[in-house]
């Protein structure tokens, strides 16, 4: 698989998640018993489906290395494309990168800078 797995918090969910060593995810994640995460190759897709209602996210980055293999599976989602899938609470100290994440006047978040750092960290 990759190296690089991202997951986009809307801002409450950023600020649950830094004051916590054990965040248990969003609604949606806990929903449906795992954090959602996201390629690199799946970013885009991933923020216009599921961030269309909000102007600011945060993208962290998390090297996948940085998790129990047994924790961290790979899993088909959207399009049967396989998606990682944490089956554990996310200690966001982990990140190994963060961006706040303004939406653009073309309604589009801007990923350039989260992708440039991707490759140039592979």
């Amino acid at each position: 698989m990759t190296d690089w797995i991202f997951k986009i918090l809307r801002s409450p969910e950023w600020i649950e998640a830094e004051n916590s060593h054990d965040y248990v995810g969003s609604s949606a994640d806990r929903q449906d018993g795992f954090i959602h995460f996201s390629t690199a190759d799946q970013l885009v897709g991933t923020a216009g489906k599921h961030f269309a209602d909000v102007d600011i996210c945060f993208l962290l980055a998390f090297e996948t290395k940085s998790f129990a293999r047994d924790n961290l599976q790979w899993e088909p989602s959207r399009g049967g494309e396989l998606f990682p899938h944490l089956y554990a609470p996310l200690d966001v100290s982990l990140a190994k990168k963060i961006w706040k994440l303004e939406r653009q006047p073309n309604g589009q978040f801007d990923l350039t800078a989260a992708l440039e750092w991707t490759k140039a960290h592979d």
